[in-house]
């Protein structure tokens, strides 16, 4: 049997796709592993005893130059553009998937927050109560979203808040200064507590330090939301169907993030350097030098994403960026599994090891493990047609059991 145009689209993965996301997924896990896991200001000792050398240093500034709030940036992309394939494959065949989304959304809530007992700096969670705002904004015009976008990465939500408590905590007890007693506090039941000890903490406490994270002054959450919308845009461009055709518009992307980036580095530098050593937040010029730290994040993001797609138009680096898609495919399982790995090697409910490798060594962990999960899932999926929670948040989803083995 034939398919139609509309249902030939809808029912192929494009691996472009995965590959980006199993990409970004890298990324998350480089910085995590690096973090330790903390998901928190991490204490003087610690970053002592991870900067040991210049190797140490390096990888720092590697992070922070093309990793850190970047690859989290592209997850969340990529998620926003998943929600309007899902709502648009629907659409086309005269149907609305707003309510299922919603159910996949709560979902992906009960899934996040498992993972969260592990590590309290998950991102399920709060693309599951994001993600409902999403919902509404399927069917607004393009140029009110896009006015909505700029807002968000112009720091509109973070003045608001500013404005109206200043740098006050607005939930949680963990501050952002080393010596923060809730912190050493949290610090020591990573290092030294059991696993129920780290759930117990995690279960509830760190959601709301997280909730301090996303809607305060340093305002994630309005940042993620942005990368959410700028995926539905992308999405209803058709753009990584046709991005072999989109020269110019990928020419242009990368150009103008490269302005924005260069123009955004020299903010950053203005307002924080203008603040000398001790850097406070509660003033409005630390809030101006925190949105230049926004822009400058999305214009490598950009740049990020407008070369991945360059390379992969390219027969040879596809050979090599493809490797990505199984991994991509696996994402929700394998971003889970990751954290679990990852805490039991560092906490002190496994080997515990929090605090004591040098930044080097955990890089270089943190590669054998998205090397690991690599191969794992190109055997997997050679097998099954899903990973193991996709499988399950799938068939969830439609409340049916859908066939895993190929």
């Amino acid at each position: 049997m034939q398919l139609s145009t509309s249902e030939a689209k809808s029912s192929s993965r494009i691996e472009i796709i995965d590959a980006l996301r199993g990409f970004a997924l890298a990324g998350i896990v480089i910085v995590h592993m690096v973090e330790n896991y903390i998901a928190a200001p991490p204490p003087e000792a610690f970053n002592e005893a991870v900067h040991q050398g210049v190797g140490d240093t390096a990888v720092d500034v590697f992070i922070g130059l093309f990793l850190r709030g970047k690859f989290f940036a592209l997850f969340s992309f990529l998620f926003g553009l998943s929600f309007f394939i899902q709502m648009d494959k629907v659409a086309n065949k005269g149907g609305y998937f707003g309510g299922r989304f919603l159910w996949r959304l709560i979902l992906l809530l009960i899934i996040g927050y498992l993972h969260s007992l592990f590590y309290a700096g998950d991102i399920l969670t709060i693309y599951a109560l994001l993600g409902i705002l999403l919902i509404p904004f399927y069917k607004i015009k393009n140029k009110w979203i896009l006015g909505v976008i700029a807002l968000l990465f112009l720091g509109l939500g973070r003045y608001i808040i500013f404005y109206s408590v200043g740098d006050s905590t607005l939930f949680g007890e963990i501050g952002i200064t080393p010596n923060n007693p809730a912190l050493v506090k949290y610090y020591d039941t990573l290092k030294n507590g059991s696993l129920w000890d780290v759930f117990s903490t995690n279960a509830y406490q760190s959601h709301l330090n997280k909730a301090n994270f996303q809607i305060g002054v340093f305002g994630r959450g309005y940042l993620t939301f942005a990368f959410f919308l700028l995926g539905l845009i992308v999405g209803r461009m058709d753009f990584f169907r046709n991005y072999h055709e989109k020269r110019k518009l990928i020419k242009r992307t990368w150009i103008w993030s490269l302005v924005l980036f260069v123009i955004s580095g020299g903010l950053m530098a203005i307002t924080f350097g203008s603040m000398g050593e001790n850097i406070t937040f509660d003033n409005w010029v630390a809030m101006l030098g925190l949105t230049a730290v926004d822009l400058n994040n999305l214009a490598m993001t950009l740049i990020i994403l407008s070369v991945f797609v360059i390379l992969y138009k390219r027969t040879k680096p596809r050979k090599w960026l493809s490797k990505f898609a199984p991994y991509g495919r696996m994402a929700l399982t394998n971003y889970f599994f990751q954290s679990v790995l990852g805490t039991f090697l560092l906490f002190g409910w496994g080997l515990g090891y929090l605090g004591e490798l040098r930044n080097v060594y955990t890089f270089g962990i943190a590669l054998l493990v998205i090397a690991f999960q690599m191969a794992l899932s190109s055997w997997w999926l050679k097998k099954y047609k899903y990973g193991p929670l996709e499988w399950l948040w799938r068939s969830a989803t439609f409340l049916k059991k859908f066939p895993i083995k190929r």
